[in-house]
């Protein structure tokens, strides 16, 4: 039986996420507004250019999108199904947008964190926006899909490596701030007591003498992650 070969694209879609001290946010774009369904929102990706590798076209995508050259990025799967692109408005868009005839787009996908409050420059043609992960929109393609995967990755992300939550965290944050954030990232709800117990056994969380200050609660206080401590400590086991 011979097999069929089909006309293949490759892709890279990034999941950019921000902690806005409540909750976890998605970055995403819209649609080029030349394109019906202009409004709807979507994932940052990009197909790579000849001769551009994967990582290259991520960092690309997201240099574009923000004006940051060095956001740290994690590959962390390939999402391949024929299907990926079989709806009426996902291929019109491609086609309007990239013109190519394609048959079928694998996309590789990424993992960036950043820090919500940092300024962006976008310099693409596409307009951004934070979206909190509670009101995602249906997106095109599979992108609710990524996304939800994104979060079983960064789960497992912060369970190997802990030190990154603080990437998404200003420098100086409160254990409420914290707490908020990992109770975001686990989307469940996590014992305050308990919780205090943990940031307590963490020695590369240090207490500051600062506290807030024109608050209506009392004033807690502020503390930072010590990034040369951690990696010395890290080193020494």
């Amino acid at each position: 039986m011979s097999q069929q070969f089909i006309h293949t694209f490759l892709s890279v879609d990034c999941v950019v996420l921000g902690f806005d001290n409540e909750q976890l946010n998605a970055l995403l774009v819209k649609r080029d507004v030349s394109v019906e369904e202009a409004g709807s929102l979507k994932l940052p990706g990009s197909l790579i250019y000849d001769q551009e590798d994967v990582d290259d076209a991520a960092s690309r995508v997201l240099f574009e999108l923000t004006g940051i050259k060095k956001m740290p990025l994690r590959q962390f799967r390939c999402f391949a199904s024929p299907n990926r692109a079989s709806r009426a408005e996902d291929r019109k868009w491609l086609n309007q947008a990239y013109q190519p005839n394609i048959n079928r787009l694998i996309t590789v996908a990424y993992i960036a964190l950043c820090k919500i409050d940092r300024k962006h420059h976008n310099i693409s043609k596409y307009s951004s926006e934070w979206c909190p992960l509670k009101k995602i929109p249906q997106m095109p393609f599979d992108h609710n899909e990524i996304l939800l995967a994104s979060l079983g990755e960064i789960q497992k992300w912060v369970e190997m490596e802990p030190s990154i939550i603080f990437d998404l965290l200003p420098q100086k944050f409160t254990i409420s701030q914290l707490h908020r954030l990992y109770e975001s990232i686990y989307a469940k709800k996590i014992d305050i007591r308990n919780f205090h117990k943990k940031v307590a056994a963490m020695p590369q969380v240090v207490a500051l003498e600062e506290r807030e200050v024109g608050v209506a609660h009392r004033a807690a206080r502020f503390y930072k992650f010590d990034k040369k401590g951690y990696s010395k400590l890290k080193n020494n086991l």
